[in-house]
């Protein structure tokens, strides 16, 4: 197949005018030499949401292949052609379930790939524990891991916790050897972050919310994941993050940034009144919260909405869509796979209208209905 007379968003983050010759795999890249061809729609790499925890009702701790291919149909018809299945805190007989559900899921044709898991909860701070249940919540545990990552079919990629914890450290040198440790509802300070990451931790679950603030003296999290170059996840929903910290990351964070959705099963739906992780939340105007008005319970928000915001809050085009593809797929160590639109890569593209309007989604080189 091919797409010609199209702005491409190349490797280096630059669009150029060219073509894409393409089957499953991308064949060919063709750079057009014409000053006169007519820029034509934006081809960009299919979007990569590495934190997911669901959409149209489903979550990824349901355990319900229903509603995992559901919710992939559903990512790949609003240009996430990749994901990792998220799940929430909750008993380790529902986390087994949920991975062993992920363990044994086939894409269906038009859906988005998924990649894994990421395994947010239940190994975190009772301080910072956002919208997860505080009973469920409990110290890092090796055995547990091993007992989930076994079931999932060594599925688990990317695992949260905080790292303050007792046994978080000794946690984080082992489980680092077969997936990515990321940083989360933590308390930690400056020198105990910088600790985890010199153990082997490389990413941070959505920056900013669900940690101890980013201060002049108390750097934190913040201040080691700059320090470590570590990758960091960026909520750009209008209501986790002020507009002036979005231009903060791009300034200090350009080449770490993963935008990412933290969709919850309320995603795609009306406002109204759900449940999240056995909690109750309230959807008001697409702002999701916590039915006690405490704190916010994750987006609603696609990640290409995400994308979306950043440019209107001054984030370039390119580089808000690196942030939602190749960024997202570096942290997992499959930039030569997804996430960027070069011969050998598999064949996942959204085709966008000057208004970033989805006019084509593909997925291994077939386009979704």
């Amino acid at each position: 197949m091919l797409i010609e007379r199209v702005q491409i968003l190349m490797s280096d983050g630059v669009f150029r005018k060219g073509s894409v010759e393409f089957d499953e795999k991308i064949r060919r890249v063709t750079v057009s030499e014409s000053a006169d061809e007519h820029a034509g729609p934006y081809l960009i790499p299919g979007l990569i949401d590495v934190h997911t925890h669901g959409a149209l009702g489903g979550d990824h701790v349901d355990g319900s292949a229903e509603n995992l291919n559901k919710m992939a149909e559903f990512y790949a018809k609003n240009g996430t052609t990749s994901f990792l299945a998220t799940t929430l805190t909750a008993t380790e007989e529902m986390l087994c379930k949920a991975v062993h559900n992920v363990s044994l899921h086939e894409r269906p044709q038009g859906s988005a790939r998924c990649l894994g898991i990421n395994l947010e909860g239940p190994f975190f701070s009772h301080e910072k524990k956002g919208a997860h249940p505080a009973d469920l919540l409990r110290g890092p545990d090796i055995s547990m891991f091993e007992r989930l990552y076994k079931l999932s079919g060594d599925k688990i990629r990317l695992v949260c916790l905080a790292p303050e914890l007792e046994g978080a450290q000794a946690f984080i040198k082992e489980v680092s050897q077969v997936a990515k440790v990321s940083l989360a509802h933590s308390s930690a300070d400056y020198k105990t972050a910088m600790q985890a990451f010199e153990n082997g931790a490389t990413h941070v679950t959505h920056l900013f919310n669900g940690m101890s603030p980013f201060l002049h003296r108390d750097p934190g999290i913040v201040g080691a994941a700059l320090d470590a170059n570590a990758f960091v996840e960026v909520i750009c929903d209008g209501y986790h993050l002020h507009p002036a910290i979005i231009r903060a990351i791009y300034n200090i964070f350009p080449e770490r940034a993963c935008l990412i959705s933290d969709s919850l099963n309320c995603t795609g739906l009306p406002d109204g009144n759900y449940e999240s992780a056995g909690l109750p939340v309230v959807v008001k105007n697409g702002k999701c919260m916590l039915a006690d008005g405490s704190t916010l319970a994750g987006s609603t928000i696609t990640l290409l909405k995400g994308v979306r915001i950043a440019v209107s809050l001054g984030v370039p085009l390119a580089k808000a869509v690196t942030w939602a593809s190749a960024h997202s797929a570096q942290t997992l160590g499959m930039e030569r796979e997804i996430g960027s639109i070069v011969p050998g890569a598999h064949a996942d593209m959204v085709l966008l209208d000057s208004e970033l309007n989805i006019q084509k989604v593909f997925v291994g080189g077939k386009e979704v209905a």
